[in-house]
């Protein structure tokens, strides 16, 4: 795999030029100090993989990263950084970077980051993962209200046998509008027809 590294700390940029050129399958192919530079420098070659640092001079690892995805989108890209608040880790992510692993992390955990990253994996630091994961679970979908409260009603008034008219009479709506709440209830349950949506309803907890 092809590597180009981006980190203004020319001694870190250098031992980890060191450690992964050591990999008998990477070859790092080019290295910068600033996300300018990068830019140019890849311009010009064949990169599998960019490993950036957040915090550079001029414009941030961050930009950096959206931009290389506009440009070149089949680049992988993993955050080397020391940033691990929500808001630089989630920014990074929605950016465009496939892994994200924090400075300090062992040489050996950084090697197979990478190589994880190349085999399709989004590889992250522990406490990262972890963010991920909570902010993940706190947003968590709640299939009760998958539906809005007059497409419920109209599934309740379905289920007790009334026709499409019978509804549209009882709610005071026409009948076209009842054929589209229904339409948009088969789409969100995924359903092909009145019973199926009913029954589908129950299992999610909606009816």
């Amino acid at each position: 795999m092809k590597i180009f590294i981006t980190e203004d700390n020319k001694i870190l940029l250098k031992n980890l030029t060191f450690l992964l050129s050591g990999e008998k399958s990477m070859e790092v192919i080019g290295t910068a100090t600033s996300a300018e530079e990068c830019l140019k420098s890849i311009e010009n070659l064949e990169v599998d993989i960019l490993i950036t640092d957040l915090g550079l001079p001029e414009m941030q690892g961050i930009d950096l990263i959206s931009e290389v995805k506009k440009i070149y989108p089949n680049i992988l890209i993993i955050a080397n950084t020391i940033y691990e608040d929500n808001a630089t880790v989630f920014q990074a992510i929605r950016n465009g970077a496939s892994g994200y692993m924090l400075k300090g992390s062992t040489p050996r955990e950084f090697i197979e980051a990478i190589e994880a990253l190349h085999l399709g994996g989004a590889p992250m630091s522990p406490s990262i993962a972890k963010k991920v994961i909570l902010e993940f679970q706190k947003y968590s979908f709640d299939e009760s209200s998958l539906l809005s409260s007059r497409e419920i009603e109209i599934l309740k008034l379905i289920e007790n046998g009334l026709s499409y008219s019978e509804c549209a009479t009882k709610l005071s709506i026409s009948t076209h509008t009842v054929n589209s709440h229904i339409k948009k209830i088969y789409q969100k349950l995924h359903a092909t027809n009145k019973q199926e949506a009913v029954l589908k309803a129950k299992q999610k907890g909606i009816l």
